[in-house]
Formats: structure tokens, C-alpha cells, sequence
């Protein structure tokens, strides 16, 4: 049972790919989180840590993302499963889909592995989705619970993000039914921080630690380098309600 409210860090996207720049940015992210006079109970990384899936950009992303805090990951369709587990997770290498649960002070937090090898949109496979059910299905009654995945699964009204989207969304929808412990749903992808409903539940995207999305009424030109990578912060509070807040790190 959740006996105070959790802070939870969600960022996304970092495309580490051996450049300076791409190193600078997600350093500057993890000093910030550091640095907070309050710990973050953990923090999440919503996939596309690896711009290319190396073993060897999966291994400078364990460097930068140590903490005296729990990371918590799942993979993006820049992801390479086997070298995920290998470099990241220490893991022996597996084209599995990659789903963790994690008990944060008394949240059940599901990492969600919703990509397709070799493709950008997103599914719910058998594999994950009867995961998510058994899961789910075996945590205490009073126990609440967050999805986070790495595509979203409604349109946010940019065609880049909404052509690769999570497909088929009704077998996500009746997961959320039959599951009323899921507060939210927690995704990235999109590069832009973004807030919906889906299926009565929150829905945040979280922002790109990379570059962000210019929306169709700010520009032609997608891809804004120039602006600072985002974070969010999630507060699930003892009454199942998250509130979430968005930052940039200068």
C-alpha cells in the first residue's frame, strides 16, 4: 500500500551515440537529478537509450545513469534487445522482450518492452501483454501500479510520432479495464512532452532528452537541437492521483 507520495524521474530518448554532444546532454540530465535537495524515489528511462544498440553505447549509458537512486528501464525501437541485456542489464543476451516490475515505496512500476525488432511502431505482444496481466493480476489488492512503455498509444497530432505509434491499443485498453490499480501510463517516443487520456487513465509522454519536437503550428523543420533537454517529475499520491511536472535542464 502506498503510504506517502512517490516521486518518480522519467526521462526518455537520449540516443546515446558516442558524441560529445549526446554524452554532454544526458550528464547534464543525471548532475541535475543528483543534485536535487530531495532524492528521486527512482527514475525512469523510457526507452531509445541507444541511438545504434551497441554494446558499447549500452555501456557508457551505465556509466552515466548510476545513482544513488533506482534506474528503471525499458527498451525503444533504437533498442537492440540482446545487447540491452548484455551491457545494460548484465544480462545474458536474449531477443526476449525485455519486462521488469519494480516495487517502488509500495508502487508496483511495470517496464513495458512494447517494440518490434527492427521496426519504429510499437505492439503489445502476446508475450508482453500476458506478462502485464499475471503481474498485475498477483500484486496485493491495495497495491497501486504505473505502466511505462515507449510509444504511445494515441495520436499526439505530429505525423513523425503518430506513424509509429503503439498499434493495435484496444489489447492495452482492456489490460487498463480489467486492472484498476494502473494510475497511469507513462510513455516516450515522441520527443515532446505531452499529456492525454487513454482509456480513463493519465497518459504523459515524457520529453526527449536528445532534441525536441517541433509541432506542426511551430515550424516546419521537426528536429529543435537547440532546446534544452526535458525531464519530468511524477507525484502519485495516497489517493491513486498523479500529477505531473515538466522541466528543462539549462
Amino acid at each position: 500500500m502506498l503510504v506517502s507520495a512517490l516521486l518518480l524521474a522519467q526521462i526518455s530518448d537520449l540516443h546515446l551515440d558516442g558524441s560529445d554532444r549526446s554524452t554532454e546532454r544526458v550528464t547534464r540530465v543525471m548532475d541535475h537529478l543528483r543534485g536535487l535537495p530531495r532524492p528521486v524515489d527512482a527514475l525512469l528511462v523510457t526507452g531509445d537509450i541507444a541511438d545504434h544498440g551497441t554494446e558499447a553505447q549500452y555501456e557508457e549509458a551505465a556509466r552515466l545513469l548510476d545513482a544513488p537512486f533506482p534506474v528503471l528501464t525499458c527498451p525503444g525501437n533504437h533498442d537492440v534487445r540482446p545487447a540491452f541485456r548484455k551491457a545494460l542489464l548484465g544480462e545474458e543476451p536474449s531477443q526476449a522482450p525485455v519486462n521488469r516490475v519494480h516495487h517502488v515505496a509500495g508502487t508496483a512500476v511495470l517496464m513495458c518492452d512494447t517494440t518490434v525488432p527492427g521496426h519504429d511502431h510499437g505492439v503489445l505482444d502476446d508475450i508482453t501483454a500476458d506478462w502485464i496481466d499475471r503481474t498485475l493480476s498477483g500484486l496485493p489488492e491495495d497495491t497501486p501500479a504505473l505502466l511505462a512503455f515507449h510509444q504511445p498509444p494515441v495520436d499526439l497530432h505530429h505525423p513523425l510520432p503518430d506513424s509509429s505509434r503503439l498499434e493495435r491499443p484496444e489489447r492495452l485498453a482492456a489490460l487498463l479495464d480489467a486492472h484498476p490499480r494502473v494510475a497511469a501510463v507513462l510513455t516516450g517516443h515522441a520527443h515532446t512532452a505531452a499529456a492525454s487520456l487513454f482509456a480513463g487513465r493519465p497518459l504523459v509522454v515524457g520529453p526527449a532528452v536528445t532534441w525536441t519536437l517541433r509541432l506542426p503550428w511551430e515550424g516546419d523543420r521537426p528536429a529543435d537541437r537547440d532546446q534544452p533537454p526535458g525531464l519530468a517529475f511524477h507525484v502519485l499520491d495516497g489517493d491513486g492521483r498523479l500529477t505531473t511536472h515538466f522541466r528543462v535542464v539549462p
